[in-house]
């Protein structure tokens, strides 16, 4: 069986930098490592209108955003097939068939929907295409024959929705989908970065991130704004790294070679930990060393994006030619599918030829 990976974004914004050290980086990793034969990598625009319907240029215009931060971050088409959901009209249809495998209980279980709604406030005025998401992902992963899908934490409770729509497809209309496998980042720190405000989640939507294509000044200033331990007011204070975004930060991102070049008074973060939990360590120091860490990683992203912004139309073409081979893969899948269910009627000559030899008996 080929190896194949799935994964994508919704283009309600630019990326932050908690899509890099969640999937973005590691998407990279896994084109390049040669032990992959296809990867797909959507852009969501149909799953993003589901709760922006009212604001379509939102969504239009953040097309090209996340295509720049894909291929500032090295995601390469040449190795890589990068595509916009929507121009993918057999995703919709195999999302209706899949419809009929998943009861509303189901869906209302799901711990990803159930937070995502409280998070928009949505109560009872739920857009039925948003409560029915973790379907339409199902036929995103399903259509491709997705072997792997690269995701974080949270996203853990759509993928086991997916395996079950395809075992009860499989079950009832005989094997025809792949179960996916879920594959999370290996750095802990990086299953689910929090906002610069501290809160649980870094989120386009609560203004708590650090873009991938903001300015140097911009990344120092949120940085240098980051919440920390409240109880550390004094430098004398011991501190908390438990908890402490900054130092959540510097797990995902930091490596020793950083403290000899930025920070060479300690060998590794171990010992900026153990300094700060004693007491003697400033917050702004930690943070000064943070910022230095995150624009160095930085810096290349930024002026890959700079170059690729030179030809905006160029971009478009690579979003062309991607969708278009995806849809060809999609649509023989979706063939398999309806033969499964019985419903490729002018296909079937078997089915032809016998109904017509019972009308002539």
């Amino acid at each position: 069986m080929s190896k194949i990976i799935l994964t994508g974004d919704r283009p309600t914004g630019k990326l932050h930098v908690g899509h890099y050290v969640g999937s973005l980086k590691g998407r990279v990793e896994l084109q390049n490592s040669g032990a992959y034969d296809e990867v797909f990598i959507m852009i969501a625009d149909a799953q993003a209108l589901t709760d922006n319907a009212d604001n379509p240029e939102k969504v239009r215009q953040n097309i090209i955003e996340v295509a720049l931060d894909y291929l500032s971050c090295g995601l390469d088409p040449e190795k890589a097939t990068i595509l916009i959901q929507s121009q993918i009209p057999e995703l919709c249809e195999l999302s209706f068939y899949y419809m009929n495998l998943v009861t509303v209980s189901r869906l209302q279980r799901n711990p990803t929907v159930k937070s995502e709604i409280q998070m928009r406030n949505f109560e009872a005025s739920i857009p039925v295409g948003f409560f029915t998401y973790p379907i339409s992902q199902a036929a995103d992963i399903t259509a491709f024959k997705a072997t792997t899908v690269p995701v974080g934490e949270d996203q853990l409770p759509m993928l086991e929705q997916t395996k079950e729509i395809v075992r009860k497809f499989n079950s009832v209309y005989g094997e025809t989908l792949v179960e996916p496998e879920v594959l999370l980042p290996s750095n802990q720190a990086c299953l689910r970065l929090p906002g610069t405000d501290g809160k649980a989640k870094m989120s386009k939507s609560l203004n708590n991130c650090i873009y991938l294509s903001d300015s140097p000044d911009d990344v120092k200033k949120k940085i240098m704004n980051m919440f920390t331990d409240p109880n550390h007011l004094k430098v004398s204070d011991p501190g908390r790294v438990e908890g402490n975004p900054v130092f959540i930060y510097l797990d995902a991102f930091c490596q020793d070679h950083h403290f000899e070049e930025f920070l060479p008074e300690y060998a590794n973060l171990d010992e900026l930990k153990a300094h700060y939990t004693r007491g003697g360590l400033g917050d702004v120091k930690v943070k000064r060393f943070l910022n230095e860490v995150i624009q160095e990683e930085l810096e290349p992203i930024r002026k890959r994006r700079k170059e690729y912004e030179k030809d905006i139309p160029a971009i478009y073409e690579i979003l062309k030619k991607g969708s278009e081979k995806a849809e060809e893969i999609a649509a023989k899948t979706l063939s398999e599918v309806k033969a499964a269910m019985k419903i490729n009627y002018f296909d079937d000559a078997e089915l032809i030829q016998e109904q017509a030899e019972r009308f002539r008996k």
